[in-house]
């Protein structure tokens, strides 16, 4: 094998450059798209019939970044799939691609023909339904889809099956689950999540993560100096959970508390998904919330956090505004999810409107540093979904040793939820309902960035599917899916898209 091979390899403006060239002098050019993690006679013949189809073809492969199949993957990183695609003769010019906007690169690159495996088909319809639907125009109207016809060989299968990256107890779930639940199945139970109206309700917080680099100890105090590097500005809390949901949901509504002075309101504005309307209240008495986390560029550790805060319970006036609006809103949401990070805007008063008025409503307390041991969820009353962490579970029942089981069938029994779910860390998540069911789900991440929002994104995904319906153990299979995507994300910067979701669930079961 030649070393010429990696000539093939270009940067992305040059390709553009190049397809536009060879276009203009009347070659026919074919783009493939995708992981190519495995090269197995599936792609090898996908990629001969899509050379037939024109006189040159181009290969975008996605950045290991953009992987979303599964945990684990990609295989191998991105510069030996860029590599090994170019080392076929079947193709022409190889290009390592952004896919946080699926096929994004299409629309810039505007090849003739965009060629696509026919066994794809329905899996990218119900994966990418929005662009199937209503954007198929804005990624493809220039390019002609050829759909190859390929070969039953499954690169996420033959992982799977072949690979060490989940424990034998996982894989053998993952065999049972998807022998009761089909993809297809379950891609359509997500989808139809679009039509209910949900409003978030919440403690918003404004997360900011600064990079810093150990330069050495003090000489006259015990503290390691550290040097700024840089910063990074993040929607979280409510806001963030609000952007997840935007993703499952047509219609979101937050409602949530700024302070007067310094509000960050136009930077939560920009930040909020254009399909998320907001109502925002206002306290005089402190700030907007603001987490500032110091971090380790190096290591990705947190070295420390400072909170801007006033968790003191909104004033009387404000509480009586929020409860009037709230009165006349709540009955026109299907769903209302209460993200109580007990910081002072979810008052008693707040709740006992919550409870009387919404037509579904799903909780999730958190504990954090400013109320550890002290925001429960024992304060609310029939919820219809409730969704915690251990350390919450345990809190609200003062059972630190105990059976985590009884534990969540106590919290369940006390506050009278029509379903809970624990989640577990390292050891995945348990659900439990009225009728008894206990449901365990094991944990499906192989790679933790930052786990940071990951129970937002949790609750944000498992409320939704609750309210629609959904079956117990599918739910927890989703959140902890859910999950796996979220600890991959560094805090709250982007939300777990549906697309993603749909991908690495459809990666996990084959």
């Amino acid at each position: 094998m030649k070393a010429s091979f990696k000539n093939k390899i270009l940067f992305f403006d040059d390709l553009v450059e190049k397809v536009a060239a060879l276009r203009k002098s009347g070659k026919k050019v074919v783009q493939s798209h995708g992981i190519f993690d495995l090269i197995h006679p599936g792609i090898i013949n996908h990629l001969t019939e899509a050379r037939d189809q024109g006189n040159v073809l181009i290969v975008t492969v996605i950045k290991d970044k953009n992987v979303r199949r599964g945990s684990g993957r990609p295989i191998f990183p991105e510069n030996m799939r860029a590599e090994n695609v170019a080392a076929l003769e079947q193709v022409d010019y190889v290009c390592l691609v952004d896919d946080d906007i699926p096929f994004e690169c299409v629309k810039k690159i505007k090849p003739d023909i965009f060629a696509k495996g026919r066994a794809y088909k329905k899996r990218y319809r119900m994966i990418y339904q929005k662009i199937d639907e209503e954007e198929k125009e804005f990624y493809f109207g220039k390019s002609k889809i050829y759909e190859t016809k390929g070969f039953s060989f499954s690169s996420s299968r033959i992982i799977n099956n072949f690979l060490d990256i989940y424990s034998k107890e996982t894989k053998h779930f993952l065999k049972l689950f998807s022998e009761k639940h089909a993809f297809k199945q379950i891609a359509r139970y997500i989808n139809n999540l679009k039509g209910l109206k949900t409003l978030v309700l919440g403690d918003g917080i404004v997360d900011e993560y600064h990079y810093c680099d150990a330069i050495g100890k003090s000489a006259k105090s015990p503290i390691v100096v550290n040097r700024y590097i840089a910063h990074e500005v993040f929607a979280g809390g409510a806001f963030a959970i609000a952007n997840h949901v935007s993703g499952l949901c047509d219609q979101v509504h937050i409602v949530t508390l700024l302070g007067k002075d310094d509000s960050r309101k136009d930077f939560i504005l920009k930040s909020l998904r254009p399909n998320v309307t907001a109502k925002f209240f206002y306290r005089d008495d402190g700030p907007t919330i603001i987490k500032k986390r110091y971090v380790s560029q190096y290591s990705n550790l947190k070295l420390f956090e400072v909170n801007y805060l006033n968790d003191n319970d909104i004033d009387g006036v404000c509480e009586a505004n929020v409860m009037d609006y709230l009165k006349s809103i709540l009955p026109k949401y299907d769903l209302v999810l209460v993200s109580d990070f007990g910081h002072g805007f979810i008052t008693k008063n707040v709740i006992k409107v919550i409870e009387q008025h919404s037509k579904q409503f799903a909780v999730n307390t958190q504990t954090n540093g400013a109320n550890s041991g002290y925001n429960m969820i024992t304060k609310y009353k029939n919820p219809d979904f409730v969704c915690l962490d251990e350390t919450e579970a345990r809190y609200a029942t003062q059972n630190r040793f105990g059976d985590i089981e009884i534990i969540a069938k106590d919290i369940l029994k006390t506050i009278n939820a029509g379903h809970l779910i624990v989640t577990l860390g390292k050891r995945g998540s348990i659900g439990v309902d009225k009728s008894g069911e206990i449901n365990k789900t094991p944990i499906f991440s192989t790679k933790v960035i930052d786990t940071v929002g990951a129970g937002d994104a949790f609750f944000s995904f498992t409320a939704p599917c609750f309210a629609h319906g959904m079956p117990l153990d599918l739910v927890s299979f989703v959140g902890n899916a859910v999950g796996a995507l979220a600890v991959q994300i560094v805090g709250n910067k982007k939300p777990v898209e549906k697309h993603a979701l749909l991908e690495f669930i459809h990666g996990i079961l084959r």
